[in-house]
């Protein structure tokens, strides 16, 4: 190595030099390893040559920040897995349906041989289940006087909903249901004259038109078009 003589100017006096940054695959590997674990064990200090860095520590760190990012996903999952819930619970508040599938709308609300007919007439054939409108709770189940074997059901808003003529009940009093379940089967109890089923609606112990009043729920009677929720009750 050939001596520098005293006459040569200094190229490198008064310069500072500045270390190359690592290259290798490992120095890489360590540096994003202690920047991702959030450096806990090391404090503030400055990081350490990837050279002095123990593979044990290295794994420990990477298996941290793994099962760290493992748990912040679970927790997310199953935020997302509540607020959805909540949300199904809310719009299952909201499901108004038909009574029943495939029936012919016979009977209107109205006057009929000189009396209200308080509610409207949907034949079908004798056994066919017909199935609550909306949720709430059944205050009766069983025999009721002109109604035959009938069902009633309490909705949330005070709204009552009368299922009469039926052949057969299947719930009980005081049993809540959701819309969609089932109630009864279709029969010709009571004052009747075919099978068919009997719907009212009452508001505030007063018989309403289920026709206009189902219309503003997203349910057409007349042309068995049920609620845009129906799918709801089906999940």
């Amino acid at each position: 190595m050939r001596q520098r003589l005293s006459s040569e100017p200094d190229r490198y006096r008064g310069r500072r030099r500045v270390p190359t940054p690592p290259r290798s695959r490992y120095a890489a590997v360590v540096t994003t390893a202690f920047v991702g674990a959030g450096v806990v064990a090391l404090g503030a200090g400055a990081l350490p040559d990837a050279k002095s860095v123990s593979p044990s520590v290295l794994d420990e760190l990477k298996q941290a920040s793994v099962t760290s990012q493992d748990a912040a996903d679970r927790a997310d999952s199953a935020d997302r897995a509540n607020r959805s819930s909540r949300d199904s619970e809310a719009s299952r508040e909201e499901v108004w349906l038909l009574p029943l599938q495939g029936y012919d709308f016979n009977s209107p609300y109205g006057m009929r041989w000189g009396k209200l007919h308080s509610g409207i007439d949907l034949v079908a054939p004798e056994g066919t289940p017909f199935v609550a409108i909306h949720e709430g709770k059944v205050t009766k189940a069983g025999w009721f006087g002109g109604y035959g074997y009938a069902v009633i059901v309490q909705h949330a808003d005070g709204s009552e909903a009368i299922y009469g003529h039926s052949s057969q009940v299947t719930v009980r009093e005081g049993q809540q249901v959701k819309a969609g379940d089932q109630l009864g089967l279709v029969g010709n109890t009571g004052h009747s004259y075919g099978s068919h089923l009997h719907l009212e609606i009452h508001v505030k112990g007063q018989p309403l038109d289920p026709v206009p009043w189902l219309a503003q729920r997203g349910v057409d009677i007349k042309l068995q078009v049920e609620a845009i929720y129906s799918e709801v009750a089906a999940s």
